[in-house]
């Protein structure tokens, strides 16, 4: 069974977090601290919980946040390391990262008059947990100083902290409010994320793609206007295609005929289509089928295409919605044969709710679909 969410932040947190608060200067007592904290702190959801800590910190702590501050990160854990990826690695001091949530509330909440004090707090804390959150009030109210500091950590050494520079001012960043002037005009992070594009850190990379995939849902043009430019120079390293596949994902998913081009695939592919499968044909919620497509290159020369799949699912209105599933980049020989086969799972999901009806599926070659036929889907 999934744990709660709640449970990221458990009372233990929430008493060394009292702890350590007291070892840093505090003026507390543990049993003032319990106190504060409520009977009812175990009954909370998650973010109650960080809510109640926010609030039980401002009681302790100084009201001044020049002073606050620097208390305030004394009670962190220790910095995430790093795999030799570039992947985060938790320390262990902690139960969860998520002991850190109060203070990202605390800084988002108080210390806005206070933005160089914030901005080194929020350094500190995005290499034990993630400043993204707490960072965009400081983008909405102080948007170009913040900027400045930014531009700054985006030649840090430590690598949490260069990616907090591209997640925090990503304009659609899941789980947040929206930063509609970047949503307006996300020209001003585009420097930010080109200091960013080659970084060491796939983490940082990572970020740096979702950040360009967002900015293309609203100006798929300067998206790839921006692809373009990062594949002019030369030599192109290869993680920074990599970045850029990754980042122009939505638009090859719907054929952007730009997106499709920059990695050679704009024109209709020249392989035809020999024969479809669709196997069983008749199936029920819970069940799994197999997509499969022949594909023939009639030149005397290899061929090559991108290839999705694309299902259209019967919702609960009757009306059939489109999902498009990453295929890959197909090479045949001169008259030569591939296949493209796919396992579709109908089971349930906390994503998807599967419906009966009768559900079409197309295979997308550069961008052009083609009908390979149906499935009935039965209760």
């Amino acid at each position: 069974m999934a744990t709660e969410l709640k449970h990221l932040l458990p009372m233990t947190d929430a008493l060394q977090l009292g702890e350590r608060l007291k070892s840093a200067g505090a003026t507390l007592s543990q049993a003032a601290w319990q106190r504060a904290l409520g009977a009812d702190f175990e009954q909370l959801g998650l973010m109650d919980r960080g809510h109640r800590l926010c609030v039980v910190l401002r009681q302790f702590l100084p009201g001044d946040f020049r002073q606050a501050a620097p208390l305030l990160v004394q009670t962190m854990g220790r910095p995430m390391g790093l795999d030799p990826r570039g992947e985060p690695v938790a320390p262990g001091d902690v139960a969860s990262s998520f002991y850190h949530l109060p203070h990202s509330m605390y800084i988002a909440e108080h210390g806005l008059a206070h933005l160089t004090e914030a901005m080194q707090a929020q350094h500190a804390l995005t290499q034990r947990f993630t400043a993204e959150f707490s960072l965009r009030p400081f983008l909405q109210q102080h948007t170009q100083a913040t900027l400045a500091h930014l531009a700054q950590w985006a030649s840090d050494p430590n690598a949490h902290v260069r990616r907090a520079v591209s997640e925090a001012t990503r304009p659609r960043l899941p789980w947040a409010a929206r930063l509609p002037d970047f949503v307006r005009d996300p020209s001003p992070v585009l420097p930010l994320l080109a200091q960013l594009r080659d970084d060491s850190s796939s983490y940082v990379r990572r970020s740096v793609a979702n950040h360009l995939n967002d900015i293309g849902k609203d100006h798929p043009e300067l998206l790839t206007g921006t692809a373009r430019q990062w594949l002019d120079d030369a030599p192109v390293p290869a993680s920074r295609q990599a970045l850029l596949r990754h980042a122009l994902r939505t638009a090859i998913k719907r054929g952007d005929a730009q997106a499709l081009a920059l990695f050679g695939h704009g024109q209709p592919s020249e392989l035809q289509i020999q024969g479809t499968k669709i196997t069983p044909s008749k199936v029920r919620i819970g069940d799994s089928l197999t997509l499969h497509c022949t594909l023939y290159n009639p030149t005397a020369q290899a061929a090559s295409a991108l290839a999705d799949w694309r299902v259209f699912y019967v919702k609960a209105n009757g009306t059939l919605s489109p999902k498009v599933f990453k295929g890959s980049t197909l090479q045949i020989g001169a008259y030569g044969h591939g296949v493209l086969e796919k396992t579709l799972s109908l089971r349930q999901m906390s994503t998807r709710t599967h419906h009966p009806g009768r559900h079409t599926v197309e295979i997308v070659l550069n961008g052009h679909a083609h009908s390979i036929g149906h499935f009935d889907l039965h209760p």
